[in-house]
């Protein structure tokens, strides 16, 4: 099969759903399909006249015969090219609609959905990453079900983390946007200043007004001294990370699945997390505890137990341990989108 994946640029940004597009077009090309990929230009997912002039040019350079995924990033710069993808039979690879990312404007998120609504139900196949990504679909942008696929992300085999052997070291990963809710788990922990903890923030900041406003937050909350932003990590000092970890936080407000998650219960870590989007669903109640999005003292009950109680936070390692055992693997990924492009 001739496949064009189309992206915003550039593709090797670090998320999740870049690396979730990534592995995916690796394991496609694995199993003997063609694969181009087609960096979009300009702005996105609220698109500027670059993103849309692109998105148009993009479409015309992709030869006929070729199915086209194009990811939900990218989507509405498509809008004004409807009618060319339901001809073209295109299928949209959905991580979550771009109309429920948190801390955008009223406006813009109004832009988004009128967008994908308009697109959405027009396109031959969605392949969602999550099950409740995809049970959103129907009923907020009127995609008949039936059109509607999942693949969740995979793991990687990954050796058991050791911790810090120090205290508790928390770890929480992800790019410094709003809708992570880094800005919630700082002033969690802030609460919990009678504990022996430490947090790492890792991930790129992708909205540096946020990115700064966090740092500003560690000062004005008396925790500077116990947080560290290292920025985008991967390779040995990400995987020093993982090793050195004892808890895995994250306190989203919305995740269409949540592989960072993923990857902590493939690792063993028990976690801590608030129920935003599919990650209520990803972790098992033995494995660590899930609080209400945005509620800080909600969390910071849950997170004190974690912190103080090394053997409750062992039992919940070692279920977080065999939970992570039973994820979905990389390997069967691209079989498996495989299977919904041919149900398009």
């Amino acid at each position: 099969m001739d496949i064009a994946l189309l992206v915003p640029g550039p593709f090797d940004t670090i998320s999740g759903g870049y690396i979730y597009d990534r592995r995916l077009v690796e394991g496609l090309r694995a199993i003997g399909h063609e694969v181009q990929v087609v960096e979009l230009a300009g702005r996105h997912p609220l698109p500027d006249e670059t993103a849309t002039a692109d998105a148009r040019h993009a479409l015309a350079a992709v030869p006929a015969g070729t199915r086209l995924v194009i990811d939900g990033l990218g989507l509405p710069a498509f809008a004004p090219l409807v009618e060319e993808l339901a001809q073209r039979r295109a299928v949209g690879l959905i991580h979550h609609p771009t109309a429920l990312e948190h801390g955008n404007p009223g406006e813009v998120r109004d832009a988004l959905r009128a967008a994908e609504r308009a697109i959405f139900p027009r396109m031959a196949r969605l392949v969602a990453t999550s099950p409740l990504t995809a049970r959103r679909l129907a009923p907020e942008f009127e995609v008949a079900p039936e059109r509607v696929g999942v693949v969740e992300p995979g793991t990687d085999p990954a050796p058991r983390s050791t911790g810090s052997g120090d205290g508790c070291a928390i770890l929480a990963l992800g790019s410094l946007i709003p809708r992570k809710g880094h800005d919630v788990l700082m002033r969690t922990l802030a609460t919990l200043s009678d504990l022996d903890w430490r947090l790492t923030v890792a991930g790129g900041a992708r909205d540096a007004v946020y990115a700064h406003g966090l740092q500003a937050l560690a000062e004005e909350l008396g925790i500077a001294q116990r947080v560290d932003f290292p920025g985008e990590v991967d390779g040995a000092v990400l995987e020093a990370l993982w090793q050195g970890a004892d808890v895995f936080a994250l306190a989203s407000h919305w995740e269409g699945y949540g592989m960072a998650v993923a990857e902590a219960m493939a690792r063993g870590l028990p976690v801590a997390v608030t129920a935003g989007g599919a990650l209520a669903e990803l972790v098992p109640v033995e494995a660590g505890v899930v609080s209400p999005p945005g509620d800080h003292v909600s969390l910071g009950k849950a997170l004190r137990r974690v912190i103080f109680d090394t053997e409750l936070r062992a039992e919940m390692a070692e279920a977080s341990w065999q939970a992570g055992q039973k994820l979905p693997r990389w390997e069967d990924r691209a079989a498996a989108f495989v299977a919904e492009l041919e149900t398009a």
